[in-house]
Parts: C-alpha cells; structure tokens; sequence
C-alpha cells in the first residue's frame, strides 16, 4: 500500500471514533446543563426567601404584624432559607478553610456542623445576599418561574429571554 493511502485510511478511522465517541460526551453536557438549571432555580427561589424575610421586617417595624405572629414567621422563613442553602451547597460543593493561623484542611460533608444561633444565619444570609446581588434577572414572562441573568431561555418552560 502506498503511504498516502495509510494516511487517508488512519484519517477516516479517527474521524469514525470521534463520530463514534461524541454522544458519551454529551451526556455529560446535558447532566451538567441539568445541574445548572436546578442551581438556578435554587438560587432564585433563595432570593425569593431573602426578599420576603426584607418584607417580613419591615413590615414588622412598619407594625403591619402582630408582635405574636412575627417570630414564627421569620423562623419559618430562616429555616427554608438554610435549607435552600443545604441544597446548593451539595449542587456546588466548595472546600470551607480553616480560619488563619491553623492549617487549611476542607471540612467533609460527613460531620454534622454546630447548630448556627439567629444571628450566625442572618450574617450567612447577607453574605450570601451581597454574593448573588444583581444576579437574578425575575421571572419568566410566560411560566413565571425563576430565571438568571446569564440564561438565555427559562429552565422550565424554553422560552427565549432574550
């Protein structure tokens, strides 16, 4: 055989294994495209429940609720909010360090944290406000279901956004 031929055959064989080969890859795109949406709507629904505990407050100060009514309702609503949070946590798993001046080693899913105080979760929670500020885009004009600025059609329904 002459050589060209070798190279033409070796060319056509790697073509049909990449052919071969793709849909393994886009499995993997599609789950993580899944993985997205899902975080998306965490993360909405999360900003949903910061707005109404900022609602829950001041309507509170304003003396719109009952002195009764009010921390049932915030504790309620500080409960959803953890566990929203546990929620994006497992989709978007991040090492947490130690605090300077001991070893930076990450803490395992496995212990079970201390329990967090009232004010512990309102300063995770305006950290977390700060973080995600300015990254929701609202909802979705059609299904209404929650939407980020960098998606382009809706997790939900595929309506074009943009």
């Amino acid at each position: 055989m002459e050589p060209g031929a070798i190279y033409l055959l070796i060319l056509v064989l790697a073509f049909i294994v990449i052919f071969v080969m793709r849909p393994f890859f886009e499995r993997q795109r599609i789950h993580s495209v899944e993985s997205s949406h899902e975080l998306s709507s965490l993360l909405a629904e999360h900003e949903r429940l910061l707005s109404a505990l900022q609602e829950l407050d001041s309507d509170q100060a304003l003396g719109k609720i009952p002195a009764e009514n009010y921390p049932n309702q915030r504790i309620q609503l500080l409960q959803k909010g953890a566990e929203v949070l546990r929620k994006i946590d497992e989709l978007a798993p991040h090492p947490v360090k130690e605090p300077l001046g001991k070893e930076a080693q990450p803490v395992s899913r496995s212990q079970t944290p201390a329990p967090l105080s009232d004010d512990d979760l309102e300063e995770l929670l305006a950290r977390r406000r700060n973080l995600r500020k300015g990254k929701t885009a609202g909802f979705c004009p059609k299904c209404g279901k929650p939407v980020l600025i960098s998606d382009i059609f809706c997790p939900a329904c595929g309506h074009a956004l943009k």
